[in-house]
């Protein structure tokens, strides 16, 4: 979002960076089940304002 509201090249860079770090925290999960679910019951708590969020997180993780 922020690379779509500021348009540079550093907004962008800065956009792919979170996302990143995102994909990373879900690979770590999948390793250990108990951050998983975790995760789990914040996404439901939090649903309607991250929705994008985690949603853009598992389109990432999805296999190709």
């Amino acid at each position: 979002m922020l690379s779509s509201v500021l348009r540079s090249k550093r907004a962008v860079q800065v956009n792919i960076e979170i996302m990143r770090a995102f994909v990373r925290l879900r690979r770590m999960l999948s390793v250990h089940k108990d951050l998983e679910h975790k995760l789990t019951t914040l996404e439901q708590k939090y649903d309607e304002q991250f929705k994008v969020v985690f949603d853009a997180i598992k389109a990432l993780m999805a296999p190709p």
